[in-house]
């Protein structure tokens, strides 16, 4: 008889009080336009929401995306970078975990990168 696992199978599901953020991951893509963010959560009894704010060096803005009820402990997004010419730089991605409201948040992490340069020779980045 095949098996269905109906939970991560790294551990029982948590109450509110006890789920967090285990681990954030930001990698550029190599197109320097949109970032790979993989969100790993503490398997939960009751869905949690997330926000991740995407700011770059100046503090500006430059995505945002906002997870309602989650089903998943294990999360992979793409973050689209609009509105720059140019992303080279350095960038801090912030996700916050809650349930009801924001403040406070239940958990918070932030993960800072960097979008290498173009080189204009062979198009690699550097």
């Amino acid at each position: 008889m095949v098996e269905i696992p109906l939970f991560d199978q790294g551990g029982a599901p948590q109450p509110r009080d006890r789920v967090k953020i285990e681990s954030v991951q930001a990698v550029p893509y190599p197109d320097r336009f949109r970032v790979w963010v993989e969100i790993k959560v503490t398997p939960f009894l009751e869905r949690p929401n997330l926000l991740l704010t995407l700011h770059d060096d100046h503090d500006n803005l430059i995505a945002e995306l906002n997870v309602i009820e989650t089903m998943h402990a294990n999360m992979e997004f793409t973050m689209h970078l609009r509105g720059i010419d140019e992303p080279a730089g350095a960038y801090a991605l912030t996700v916050e975990l809650f349930y009801e409201t924001r403040n406070p948040a239940l958990d918070s992490r932030i993960v800072g990168f960097l979008i290498p340069e173009i080189d204009g020779d062979s198009g690699d980045t550097r």
